[in-house]
């Protein structure tokens, strides 16, 4: 192989998203940024240093036959699995946002990360499933921590940079007065291709080039903007590219405006009515809903929205508010648009994230047609995108390789991993934490502690404060040198959530004062990066939300994956997991003032992990108790199989996805 077809070799690796989640793959191709640029940021794309690699390098590279013959082999097994792509998906997955890899900043939070491990699943498991979305140029801002407070930078990619493909297709898209255009990139993320809409074009103005300039970004209207060219304009990428889907599922409200194009389709075929249309429509649309809350709906004031509907009612020839009643919010009728409320309506089925979800969502939605056929597929997480080599190395051999579809019977053969082993891994798993503490905040680990982890976004129903709230207990616990505990804190707070950034201050503030004793830390720039080294090496992970405002959360999911046992108060998917063993329950206050309610949970939450920390030094410092490695091993037995995103898809394809394919003509 010459310098050349070894620079194509791994373009061709590297384009390809796979390597997210193969250990081997991407250790190979971690190996070409070692020797392309030492130093380079390691959360870059693998195609920056594959770039960087100049002829002489290349020439070294192709006289190593070990490694020469791990990438053919890597080469030949993605190539395997592309030939069984399908050119038109049944499935096609509608988000605003995908969290594959710290390496492609194309996500802000929980919702892109399900997005990105529900396409790795569907790869895994050979699901025609196609996926939708956009290309943010400037992504998701990078956070940094400055006099104690949240302060936010932008970085700007390129679509070639992050191993898009030019589709050559361009859509229009119907605005208030005017079109915009929006390009078609092609992502592929094993054998799920990913459409992405970009309108930074020449044939648009300024203003529409800055539509999908950033994730949630900017105001109301901007909002209102990148929903109709995720929605209406990814339907009509769908049809310019080929695809027929059966299903179109939408990811959140978000792309709730294809609506609009399937009903526009229905009409000019010959549909008689909005209604009838909506009938013929309905068997082929999925909502999955993933809020407990009225807050967290998209909601547009009709004054915004209507100039930007008038184009449908003119189309359609009905009056403009025959548009309007498509997501006409139970509370504030035609003067609000509701985007939950357009899709209930007009999607065939609809579900939760987990089963107490559902049943929350059949009440909130109760009012609106729909919303009392709400069911549940609760999230699950892709394993071998979280779970840390070692430990699946570890799997692998003991369990076989099913355990990352969560195949119960392999979970069963945890009991063979001994608890000198487990301890062993543990320790190995521990060590980029380590690292990460050490480079970002001086912050030394001691190899004894019990570590608590808490990662997510700062939002007040979260409570990141929680255990703030007994300082005098909270240091008792952080102080304790026989049985020492260091809580680690990270996560990013919405630019406009005040509210948020003020707990996040708090949070970093306790960090640097005497009273955490060097044992509570905050980790700025929280990504996928960050968040697998605190789940391989926290011992707990904890999670404080207010019931029932936790649709599902899944990070105590990719957790529990890795060895880490939840504290949880009971809600979302923990609520229908615990068992009593493999992780503890916060006790609920039935006090019905919030401030006095969160008083209790916070002191319930804090003499629970002093009981937590007296179980895992049982056995003496420098010890993880036997006890404590026996309820690890329970943990997997039970949660394994119940949590991947394997189970999930499995869940999806069962109950949603062939029922719906198979009523569809």
């Amino acid at each position: 192989m010459n310098p050349d077809q070894l620079r194509d070799a791994l373009r061709h690796l590297a384009r390809n998203l796979r390597w997210t989640w193969n250990h081997r793959t991407a250790t190979l191709l971690s190996q070409v940024a070692d020797i392309a640029e030492p130093g380079l940021d390691p959360e870059r794309h693998p195609l920056a240093a594959i770039d960087a690699l100049d002829d002489a390098r290349l020439t070294t590279l192709t006289t190593d036959e070990v490694w020469l013959g791990g990438i053919a082999d890597a080469i030949a097994e993605l190539d395997a699995e592309l030939a069984t792509t399908v050119e038109s998906p049944d499935v096609v997955y509608f988000s605003p946002e995908f969290g594959i890899s710290e390496a492609v900043p194309q996500y802000s939070g929980g919702l892109g990360i399900l997005a990105g491990d529900h396409l790795k699943a569907a790869s895994d498991l050979g699901v025609a499933l196609g996926a939708v979305g956009l290309f943010y140029r400037e992504g998701f801002f990078r956070q940094s921590v400055v006099d104690g407070e949240q302060s936010e930078r932008i970085e700007t990619y390129a679509p070639e940079d992050l191993g898009c493909a030019d589709t050559g297709v361009a859509v229009e898209v119907p605005m208030a007065n005017r079109t915009v255009v929006a390009k078609v990139w092609r992502m592929d993320v094993g054998r799920v291709p990913l459409l992405l809409l970009d309108t930074d074009v020449d044939a648009n103005d300024a203003a529409d080039r800055a539509i999908t300039d950033r994730l949630y970004g900017g105001d109301r209207r901007h909002r209102l903007e990148q929903e109709l060219v995720l929605g209406v304009g990814g339907a009509r990428a769908v049809a310019a590219v080929g695809w027929t889907p059966g299903v179109h599922h939408l990811n959140e409200g978000h792309a709730g405006f294809l609506v609009l194009e399937l009903l526009d389709r229905e009409l000019t075929d010959g549909a008689p009515t909005i209604d009838a249309a909506m009938t013929d429509i309905g068997p082929g649309v999925l909502f999955t809903t993933h809020t407990p809350v009225p807050a967290g709906i998209d909601r547009f004031d009709r004054s915004l929205v209507e100039p930007y509907l008038r184009a449908w009612s003119e189309r359609w020839e009905v009056p403009t508010n025959a548009v309007l009643a498509l997501g006409a919010d139970p509370d504030d009728a035609l003067e609000v648009f509701n985007m939950a409320v357009l899709c209930l309506q007009t999607a065939g089925r609809a579900n939760g994230v987990s089963r107490l979800h559902g049943e929350v969502s059949r009440e909130l939605f109760a009012a609106v047609p729909g919303g009392s056929r709400i069911g549940s597929v609760t999230n699950g997480v892709h394993a071998r995108t979280w779970v840390h080599p070692v430990l699946q190395d570890t799997f692998d051999e003991v369990l076989g390789p099913s355990w990352a579809d969560g195949d119960p019977d392999a979970w069963s053969w945890v009991t063979d991993i001994d608890d000198e082993h487990l301890g062993a891994i543990r320790r190995t798993m521990r060590a980029p934490l380590t690292e990460l503490l050490a480079a970002r905040d001086g912050v030394t680990l001691d190899p004894d502690a019990l570590v608590v982890g808490f990662a997510r976004r700062f939002a007040t129903y979260k409570r990141a404060t929680l255990l703030l709230r007994h300082p005098e207990v909270l240091a008792d616990l952080l102080g304790d040198d026989e049985r020492p505990v260091h809580v680690v804190f990270a996560g990013k707070a919405h630019p406009a959530d005040g509210a948020g950034k003020a707990l996040l201050a708090e949070v970093v503030a306790h960090g640097v004062s005497a009273a955490s004793n060097g044992r509570f830390t905050f980790v700025p720039d929280y990504d996928m990066g960050v968040a697998r080294a605190m789940y391989a090496g926290c011992d707990v992970w904890l999670n404080t939300p207010v019931r029932p405002h936790e649709a599902s959360g899944t990070s105590g999911e990719k957790a529990a994956l890795n060895g880490t046992l939840n504290c949880s108060i009971r809600d979302g998917w923990w609520a229908e997991m615990s068992d009593g063993r493999n992780g503890w329950d916060i006790p609920l206050s039935s006090a019905e003032v919030a401030a006095t309610r969160d008083d209790e949970e916070s002191a319930a939450t804090l003499e629970l992990l002093a009981t937590i920390a007296a179980e895992y030094h049982a056995d003496g410092r420098g010890l993880v108790s036997a006890a404590w490695l026996e309820r690890v091993r329970h943990a997997w037995v039970t949660l394994g199989p119940r949590v991947t995103a394997a189970r999930m898809l499995r869940d999806y394809e069962r109950t949603l996805y062939a029922p719906m394919l198979a009523a569809t003509p």
